[in-house]
């Protein structure tokens, strides 16, 4: 709620500060036509994220400034918003001190003030705030089927991005089936058992590749060593053997007589290994060959391929499963997508079953606004989906006989509007905290200005009201009126000296608030007749207390 309004060179306010109590209540804003009533509503309008008009601005100040403080009123904390309007044109926006745009400033706004009167921040003028407020008037039957609807509309749509992320694209997963199948086929005939074939295959065609040659080599080191050279190390194990002094010598002979004999085995089992085989030797090209070509394209490692072809044919069985799987997603959705349009039906006969007893209500409240022939309805039609269902609710207006009636931003002039705005508000249960009424008592007076007073008053029961009012009527059945008045004063000296326009603006009670309202009656502040009736409309708003709102129910 508004708890603190700060203007500073806004039209003739030069510098004005407006206390308000965190509560809810009415309270009026009054005084002379002309006195700067209406700036304070336009210096509202500007926090909310409304127009900056540079004519605003006060004669001889580079800039507005215009602050206001807000309390929430279940939590305590505040939320600052503040609106520059420089002359040249530029405007400046801060929440909570941040420098903001003016989309973020009206966000905010509109979550804690809503203007009615010529002003475009009027929410129940947005057809999806009308088309809320028709379904909490609705109450279980429709807000049961909106929760139904959209919890089945969401499944529905998770379910469409796990088909989509199946591969939607038949074209694009046949593609990738093909592949898949290829490269699976191909991995899978070579065979690959072994991660270190290749390893093996190298050496053994290192073999082959010199067979003749690595056989005469080898013939040749064996009958070496199986010849000379071992006759010639028996005979020096002979010539020490015996000879103490060179026991250890004989010995390491011995040793190397023992080596030799292995070496001379492992050659001759050697030259009997190899062999000139040109077909294994093909066959071993062959195979590194394809070994190569998989290493290529699979992996750097036989290891890598052998991982690769593992997951190539997961993913390949995943996308043949794909059918079965799309079937039984798309049988899920179905029963999502018919369980939504369920509860969209349900919802649509419950928001139709609900017009017209708010029409009724709404129409009730205008007779007493003096719109005695005034025709309200409330069209609920079928539109496109969206989360809040299939439905256009539009709230239609008609406020003299013979007229067609028409939406409700273009069928009233700027008093109606704010009566028909009362009206669905006093009727509705759910509004920002703060609500601001203009021109709502334009062209009525009398009986009908009593009306409009005890309606405002009853909806300040729920939330804070401002109503900037010109009938004493009205502003009785506030529980705080504000004054705004205009001085004139002398600015400068001599050659210089110059009279300034400047309003003011305060709170009056007591005797002070009787003069206002008989000032406001009768044009003069001293008539002891005004101020007995004055002093009367207070007594009977004060004893009359807020008026019950409209039962629902059909004409």
């Amino acid at each position: 709620m508004l708890v603190e309004l700060h203007v500073v060179d806004l039209g003739i306010v030069a510098d004005l500060n407006l206390v308000l109590d965190a509560a809810p209540g009415m309270t009026a804003i009054t005084g002379e036509a002309g006195a700067g009533k209406t700036l304070i509503v336009e210096a509202v309008e500007l926090l909310v994220g409304g127009r900056a008009d540079t004519a605003l601005v006060r004669d001889g100040a580079a800039e507005a400034r215009v602050e206001g403080r807000f309390v929430h009123p279940e939590t305590g904390e505040d939320t600052v918003l503040a609106r520059v309007l420089a002359r040249d044109g530029r405007s400046r926006a801060y929440v909570d001190g941040r420098l903001a745009t003016v989309g973020e400033l009206a966000v905010t706004g509109r979550a804690l003030v809503d203007l009615h009167g010529q002003h475009g921040h009027q929410s129940l003028l947005d057809p999806a705030v009308q088309r809320g407020a028709l379904d909490r008037y609705a109450g279980a039957p429709a807000l049961d089927a909106l929760a139904r609807y959209r919890e089945e509309r969401a499944a529905a749509r998770a379910l469409d991005a796990e088909l989509e992320a199946l591969g939607g694209d038949a074209r694009a997963r046949a593609r990738e089936i093909d592949l898949l199948r290829y490269q699976v086929d191909e991995i899978t005939a070579a065979r690959l058992d072994d991660p270190a074939e290749d390893v093996a295959l190298e050496a053994e065609e290192a073999l082959l590749a010199d067979a003749v040659a690595h056989r005469a080599a080898l013939t040749h080191a064996y009958e070496v060593l199986e010849g000379p050279a071992s006759d010639a190390l028996g005979d020096a194990v002979a010539a020490l053997d015996g000879r103490a002094p060179f026991a250890g010598l004989a010995g390491r002979l011995r040793g190397v007589q023992g080596e030799l004999a292995d070496v001379e085995q492992e050659l001759r089992h050697e030259v009997e290994r190899v062999d000139e085989d040109p077909e294994r030797a093909d066959i071993v090209r062959a195979r590194r060959q394809q070994l190569h070509e998989l290493g290529r394209k699979y992996g750097s490692t036989l290891a890598d391929v052998i991982t690769y072809g593992a997951e190539a044919a997961a993913r390949l069985a995943e996308l043949q499963r794909y059918e079965e799987r799309a079937a039984s997603i798309e049988a899920r959705r179905a029963e999502h997508a018919a369980a939504a349009g369920a509860a969209a039906e349900a919802l649509t006969v419950a928001r139709r079953a609900a017009a017209d007893p708010l029409a009724r209500a709404i129409e009730l409240h205008l007779r007493q606004l003096a719109m005695p022939h005034a025709a309200v309805e409330v069209v609920v039609e079928h539109g496109e989906p969206t989360d809040d269902g299939h439905d256009r609710v539009v709230y239609l207006l008609a406020p003299n006989p013979g007229e067609t009636p028409r939406p409700l931003a273009r069928a009233a002039s700027g008093g109606e509007l704010s009566r028909a705005m009362l009206a669905t508000r006093v009727v509705l249960s759910e509004a920002p905290p703060t609500l601001v009424f203009d021109e709502v008592d334009a062209g009525i007076g009398g009986e009908a200005g009593v009306a409009v007073g005890r309606l405002l008053q009853t909806l300040g029961s729920r939330h804070q009201v401002l109503c900037v009012t010109h009938l004493a009527q009205v502003a009785a059945f506030a529980g705080t009126q504000v004054v705004v008045e205009k001085t004139v004063e002398q600015v400068g000296a001599g050659t210089t000296r110059a009279e300034r326009t400047v309003a003011s603006a305060a709170t009056v009670d007591g005797e002070a608030r009787v003069a206002e309202l008989s000032r406001m009656l009768a044009g003069i502040g001293d008539s002891s007749h005004a101020r007995r009736h004055a002093a009367e409309l207070l007594d009977t708003a004060t004893a009359s207390g807020p008026a019950p709102p409209a039962r629902r129910g059909r004409r």
